[in-house]
């Protein structure tokens, strides 16, 4: 069998297989938007078809040689050359990608990129929801904040969940928001004051009911507003299945 083309369809097939196992399991929200889960297990199962193609045509002919004219390994003195072929390596990280699913994007990405506020700039917000607390998103509550000066959250309390990103003693909650997929993710931060649990570890996620404040932070990365939610309640949840808005 040639050694390359080998090594080719093998990580096809690994990486078919990968595609197919986190969008099947439901990991593969990790990555991208939700309504693309059937496209993911399309195209996983197109490269898993070409790759057991390719296979089948490389060690068929090898079989037939083996027969007729000895092993293609053999020295001419009825020894295998023993020699390894480097390429085989490059299976490894494609292995690891099928049994190890690379978590979500947390803290380290959110610390390091600036705040997806700016992008989402309009003057145009309805009055909330009736009844207290009213469930919000993270990029709701924050361009209520900023963009509308908080008229709409006046004298009403909001809950909302993210993780945490600790700058020194401050608390941001935090979500990531992608657009296609997590290699255009952005974070939306919001501060915390009040009732903030003491110690909160970073990655650590948050379920916070709370109420407006005008207190606000210049994001250090790109000096876009940061708002504050005062806090009243606030407990851990797990990591939830769909961890990034959009």
């Amino acid at each position: 069998m040639n050694g390359r083309a080998g090594v080719q369809s093998v990580v096809l097939l690994l990486i078919g297989g990968a595609l197919i196992r986190t969008a099947w399991t439901g990991t593969y929200v990790r990555y991208v938007k939700p309504g693309l889960q059937w496209y993911l297990i399309a195209a996983g199962a197109v490269l898993v078809a070409v790759a057991a193609v390719n296979l089948a045509r490389l060690f068929a002919p090898a079989a037939r040689g083996d027969h007729e004219h000895g092993h293609a390994d053999d020295d001419g003195h009825g020894h295998g050359t023993g020699r390894f072929e480097p390429s085989w390596l490059i299976v490894a990280p494609a292995l690891a990608l099928l049994l190890v699913a690379p978590p979500a994007l947390g803290s380290y990405a959110a610390s390091h990129g600036g705040t997806a506020l700016g992008s989402a700039a309009t003057s145009d917000f309805p009055p909330l929801p009736d009844g207290d607390p009213v469930r919000v998103s993270l990029l709701e509550y924050a361009s209520r904040a900023v963009f509308d000066k908080g008229r709409t959250l006046q004298q009403r309390t909001v809950v909302m969940s993210g993780f945490i990103v600790v700058d020194g003693d401050r608390r941001y909650l935090t979500r990531m928001i992608i657009t296609c997929c997590a290699a255009d993710a952005r974070p939306v931060k919001i501060g915390l004051t009040g009732a903030v649990p003491p110690g909160t570890a970073a990655d650590t996620w948050l379920e916070v009911t709370g109420t407006y404040t005008a207190q606000t932070d210049a994001d250090p990365v790109d000096g876009e507003p940061i708002p504050y939610l005062t806090v009243t309640t606030a407990h851990p949840i797990p990591t939830p299945q769909r961890p990034y808005e959009s």
